[in-house]
């Protein structure tokens, strides 16, 4: 079996090797052979795999996905875990929703206090800032007004509900500057942050490890925009 969590760029582990093996097979060009290492030859064979399977932009850039990588299985006689152990393995730090405080550090507010946060959070997940920067950033305008106190948590939305907790409010609430709900910052924690959304450093390393999971956006973060419309300041808002 195939774990689509151990398909990263940068990379090595035999899973890896398993797949060089399917695209080689395949007809798809890797010049180093079945390395166990995700480098850009095999980024490029698994676009070509991509392409040859009928993906077209955003969805053939060459990290694997669950339908692509179960197709490719079934040629080459492989099996697919599409769950596997992506949050840990991207942020390293998952915890219990009951690990989870609501204590409000009252970070600054504002697209410049944005930017600096988002280079952290970059530099914590080993996202490339050119991409994530503005990225969180559009983010963060468009889901609390760059961290309003007025917009850290939502107590409209359809995750208003729960018991209420330390901040007075329902446990569920989207919260912090990218609107997090609880559960998702727990499962996506990043370790070594604040442990909660409210703090904005671990609030967005939590969403970069859910963008990576949920929308299959790659390491480096090149096509976190084009993934996800909420990032994407030349599109309309739309939910994430």
């Amino acid at each position: 079996m195939v774990a689509l969590s151990n398909l990263r760029y940068g990379e090595t582990n035999e899973d890896i090797r398993v797949v060089q093996k399917a695209l080689i097979a395949r007809g798809r060009s890797i010049p180093d052979g079945a390395t166990g290492f995700f480098g850009d030859q095999t980024r490029a064979a698994y676009r070509a795999e991509q392409l040859a399977q009928g993906f077209t932009g955003a969805d053939a850039d060459g990290t694997p996905g669950c339908a692509s990588l179960t197709a490719l299985g079934r040629f080459a006689g492989f099996t697919v875990d599409c769950t596997g152990a992506a949050a840990p393995a991207a942020g390293g730090g998952r915890l219990t929703l009951g690990q989870v405080t609501f204590n409000d550090p009252h970070d600054d507010a504002g697209e410049p206090a944005m930017r600096r946060y988002a280079q952290q959070a970059c530099e914590l997940t080993g996202m490339d800032p050119e991409y994530g920067v503005p990225a969180l950033v559009t983010i963060t305008q468009r889901e609390s007004a760059y961290n309003s106190p007025r917009y850290r948590v939502n107590l409209n939305d359809v995750n208003a509900r729960g018991p209420k907790v330390s901040d007075g409010h329902p446990q569920n609430c989207s919260r912090g500057a990218t609107q997090c709900i609880p559960s998702t910052f727990a499962e996506y924690h990043q370790a070594g942050t604040a442990t909660t959304p409210y703090d904005v450093v671990a609030d967005m390393c939590a969403t970069i490890n859910y963008v990576r999971d949920r929308y299959h956006v790659n390491t480096s973060g090149s096509n976190f925009s084009a993934r996800v419309q909420q990032a994407d300041p030349h599109r309309s808002p739309a939910g994430y």
